[in-house]
């Protein structure tokens, strides 16, 4: 083990200090006295040296790449064995497809290779396969090679369907090597055509056809994502790892000129041998200081959480571990921060499939909702304010069934923010000069993302992020809402 602490060169570096901070670290991890032992190197990446002492005079990274030699041991393997490359990475290319990268741990690989594809997890997987092309890696560079042996990281062409996971073997002798199983999916949004009035205005790539593309592709290098074409051809469900996982998909299309909508984010749900419905349940590690400790455990108890252990952390911190349903993180990462003031910090793991825990409701907190398009107004605007919290200011493009705010009670509001003050004989010049708006509470993708309940989506624009409810006409969704009351 190497530790390379990087940036030396920043006016605010602080490199002594970051050296303690991570042997603490490692003590903390229980870590070993050969990892505690670890050489230290301190390096400017971007100014192209590296340093064993602060205080020497190194121009280059000779000194880091002779540490990597001196304590990192060399690859292990039989250059003279059956092949055995396990795929460690998936990488993709329009005009050659998908390219696994992996490191060859037995034998040698070479082009036009006879080879099978096998996997640990999956023993009845056998695929005879061809080596299209090979590559080794100098820098950041692909080089085209012949073949290659022992301890280097190819990435390999031309075999179609290859995944993270498989080894490539030699036919007499195919044993798959083991490995870290891929987690499965265990939330789903739902990505959408956007039918706003208001779509089409500011995206590049709108339509279906676009989308279902974009999604497909992802697939070629995104192993634990799923995406599902559903019974209509204009809404596509995706499976992921959680909301983190599927909001750097949505900011990346987003970023790409795509425009489109997605709906809240709901658990899949497996079912055992007796169809008792089970949960993906999670470990949830909070960091939080000890005065919002009780805090923390009232929203996580409130989400089905179930407090395992509690523990004192350095720097006043206290150390909380949460068995808890995935549902019940939806949407708790921005209270969390808020009720933590921006200092705590969590982490989850997936924890198997649990028995369902019951219902458990997402928001407490209602809406408030355009009741007709058109440009928001001061005046509206001001009438608004008084009923919640507002997500937009004065002069933005609003329609019938769009969410333009919070309502702190748990029921939606229908507000027409785009009403004017009716003229009279009576004129006051200070009058409209009164009115004063708060400032429009601005929300992040991961917020709205946080915020959207089942009977809202996002839609998502190069420009813009507007919350909507799924029934944009006012008399149908009052009608859909009685309709599932009297269902229930």
């Amino acid at each position: 083990m190497v530790t390379c602490i990087n940036k030396i060169d920043r006016p605010e570096a602080r490199p002594m200090e970051v050296e303690e901070e991570v042997l603490e670290l490692l003590m903390d991890l229980d870590a070993s006295e050969e990892q505690l032992d670890c050489p230290f190197v301190f390096a400017s990446a971007k100014a192209g040296f590296a340093k064993k002492e602060l205080d020497d005079t190194e121009t280059d990274m000779a000194p880091l790449f002779t540490t990597i030699i001196d304590h990192i041991p060399a690859p292990e393997g039989d250059p003279d064995a059956s092949t055995q490359l396990l795929i460690s990475t998936i990488d993709y290319n329009e005009y050659v497809g998908r390219i696994g990268v992996g490191k060859v741990d037995n034998g040698r690989i070479r082009v036009n290779q006879e080879c099978v594809i096998v996997n640990h997890h999956d023993p009845d997987k056998f695929r005879k396969v061809k080596v299209g092309k090979l590559y080794e890696y100098e820098g950041l560079n692909k080089v085209e090679v012949q073949e290659a042996t022992i301890g280097a990281i190819v990435a390999i062409s031309g075999i179609a369907d290859i995944h993270i996971g498989d080894t490539l073997c030699s036919p007499e002798n195919p044993e798959a090597i083991p490995f870290q199983k891929i987690s499965e999916p265990t939330i789903a949004m739902n990505f959408m055509v956007n039918d706003s009035p208001l779509a089409g205005q500011e995206g590049k790539y709108i339509t279906s056809r676009h989308i279902r593309e974009r999604l497909f592709r992802e697939l070629n290098t995104d192993v634990s994502l799923r995406v599902e074409e559903t019974d209509s051809p204009d809404c596509f469900k995706v499976s992921g790892r959680g909301e983190l996982h599927l909001s750097v998909l949505i900011e990346n299309m987003r970023r790409e000129g795509f425009e489109f909508a997605v709906s809240k984010a709901e658990v899949l749900y497996h079912f055992d041998e007796r169809n008792h419905k089970l949960e993906p349940m999670e470990i949830a590690y909070v960091d939080v200081p000890e005065e919002f400790t009780g805090a923390v455990i009232q929203k996580l108890t409130s989400r089905k959480g179930e407090l395992q252990g509690m523990s004192p952390a350095n720097g006043g911190y206290t150390r909380l571990e949460f068995a808890i349903p995935s549902r019940g993180l939806i949407g708790y990462r921005g209270e969390f921060m808020t009720d933590t003031k921006g200092n705590g910090i969590m982490n989850t793991s997936f924890d198997g499939y649990a028995s369902y825990k019951g219902e458990l409701s997402y928001r407490k907190t209602g809406s408030l909702i355009a009741y007709e398009s058109g440009e928001s107004i001061t005046y509206g605007l001001f009438g608004a304010q008084e009923r919640g919290s507002l997500f937009i200011g004065p002069g933005v493009k609003v329609y019938s069934g769009m969410v333009i705010g919070q309502n702190p009670k748990a029921e939606d509001i229908e507000i027409n923010v785009c009403k004017t003050k009716k003229l009279t004989n009576t004129r006051s010049s200070s009058a409209d000069e009164s009115l004063k708006l708060t400032t429009p509470r601005e929300m992040s993708l991961e917020q709205c993302l946080d915020f959207i309940d089942i009977d809202e989506l996002l839609e998502i624009t190069p420009a813009n992020l507007r919350v909507r409810k799924k029934i944009l006409d006012p008399t149908m969704r009052k009608r859909s809402s009685l309709n599932k009351k009297s269902l229930t």
